[in-house]
């Protein structure tokens, strides 16, 4: 094996921060996610850049926010076939970098940015989802270019292939980066091994409250279907724990080919989410407008190289997913691609048990006319074009539950949070790919825009 590093980039699908063990829940097990956080470092607050799937992952892949990469929403159309669209054609990912000095890349689960039967982005291994999610028994999945249906439950044909990859990879010169993309545990939660299901049949659900109706997901059929339903909160719960199952197998093999040490591995997720908290079911789009809730924007993050990173540390300090491609690539001791407008930096000092060096911390969101910008004490978010407008004061109202955006004692902290919200934004937005005035619903994207997609981009979201 070579002297550099291996990768292992595990993402779920859907999982809020709150649902893990190691993250203070007591009803829901995962104890391989929990024995990751105790040999390696636990982040509390990590954010993704949009609280929904596809610009999520765009993001993590080439640092870059929704309106730089035009990735706004989940991919609704052009993952397979004659009209399949290549999404991230003329961005950079950190895979490209990491190809390009040496690493052999594999992609086993979910892909959805974009066309899905050829292999991207320095990828040489492609095992990939036809779409999104869907079924999770014989489940339609891509190998080598050709449409398969996966026989059985598909967390465990994804890891299957992880495995598979890592035993090949163990017996070669060159490092590997391996990302393995479940699709757990986005609905539907059906389907999941009866005997994990069975085992909730007691549980009380504390950890997440089947609360009275949010006014904005009335009529939204997620939570007018799973509010107050015991069953999906079973399956919910299952999906978590059978994913869990299947990363400890991976970490089990890494450390039978004897890699552990020689491997970084993170989990993390794509986007946060609420099983009733506050009052619905989903994420960003779980409501309309869409929301930036907690349960939404904050998700788990656990890093772990033992022997390089410090064993059972919990990381407070707030950072994003535009700030990962950076701090891997800096981990790796690797360049950085010139000329992207990068708006994240690299948290890589956090892991040798250094400080970033910054006083102030600011991580901003959008998702389409919905903005964020939030601090270690406050919550501002600005609808575009004229609001509902949000104001949390996270210090005493850690829940968001009073908004104090028509408070006249916060009209000057309004006005100043909002200028440095646009200011951000302009530093960084690509004009024919700025969100903040696209139809985005939260019904899908249909095809790319910008770049050589010239037409108007407001025929590129799908009406809720």
């Amino acid at each position: 094996m070579s002297d550099k590093m291996n990768i292992v980039f595990i993402l779920s699908d859907d999982q809020g921060i709150w649902a893990n063990g190691c993250y203070g829940n007591p009803e829901i097990r995962t104890p391989h996610i929990d024995r990751l956080a105790a040999t390696g470092m636990r982040f509390d607050n990590f954010f993704v850049a949009t609280p929904v799937c596809s610009p999520s992952r765009a993001t993590f892949l080439t640092g870059r926010i929704s309106s730089q990469h035009g990735v706004h929403d989940w991919i609704r159309e052009g993952n397979t076939g004659a009209d399949a669209a290549l999404y991230l054609e003329d961005e950079v990912a950190y895979t490209d970098v990491l190809a390009e000095h040496g690493w052999r890349c594999g992609l086993s689960g979910k892909w959805h940015l974009g066309h899905s039967q050829i292999a991207q982005h320095g990828f040489d291994h492609w095992f990939v989802h036809q779409s999104g999610g869907g079924e999770y028994n014989d489940a339609p999945m891509i190998r080598d270019g050709e449409l398969i249906k996966a026989p059985g439950y598909v967390t465990t044909a994804i890891t299957d292939d992880a495995l598979e990859y890592i035993d090949r990879s163990a017996e070669r010169a060159e490092p590997f980066y391996l990302s393995v993309h479940y699709t757990a545990p986005h609905s539907p939660w059906t389907g999941h091994p009866q005997d994990i299901v069975d085992s909730y049949d007691d549980c009380a659900f504390d950890s997440c409250p089947q609360e009275d109706m949010h006014p904005w997901a009335v009529g939204h059929p997620l939570s007018e279907g799973c509010l107050g339903n015991r069953e999906m909160l079973k399956g919910y719960f299952a999906a978590v724990t059978a994913m869990d199952l299947e990363i400890g197998r991976l970490l089990d093999r890494l450390e039978e080919n004897g890699l552990r040490e020689q491997t970084l591995v993170v989990f993390t997720s794509d986007n946060g989410f609420s099983c009733g908290q506050h009052g619905f079911w989903g994420k960003g789009n779980g409501t309309y407008p869409p929301n930036m809730y907690e349960n939404s924007v904050k998700v788990p993050f656990v890093i772990s190289q033992p022997g390089a990173i410090e064993q059972g540390v919990v990381q407070r300090e707030m950072v994003s997913a535009y700030d990962f491609m950076p701090t891997l690539l800096d981990y790796a001791g690797l360049p950085l691609p010139t000329g992207r407008n990068l708006p994240g930096q690299s948290f890589a000092p956090l892991l040798r048990g250094e400080g970033l060096g910054r006083d102030e911390v600011v991580v901003y969101d959008e998702y389409g006319g919905t903005r964020m910008l939030r601090t270690r004490e406050w919550k501002y978010v600005h609808r575009y074009p004229d609001g509902p407008c949000e104001l949390y004061d996270l210090v005493n109202d850690p829940d968001e539950r009073v908004n104090r955006a028509d408070d006249a004692s916060q009209v000057e902290r309004i006005g100043a949070l909002r200028g440095q919200l646009e200011a951000w934004f302009a530093r960084y937005v690509i004009p024919e790919r700025d969100g903040r005035d696209a139809p985005v619903r939260g019904s899908g994207q249909l095809r790319p825009i910008g770049g050589k997609w010239k037409d108007d981009p407001r025929a590129a979201f799908a009406e809720k």
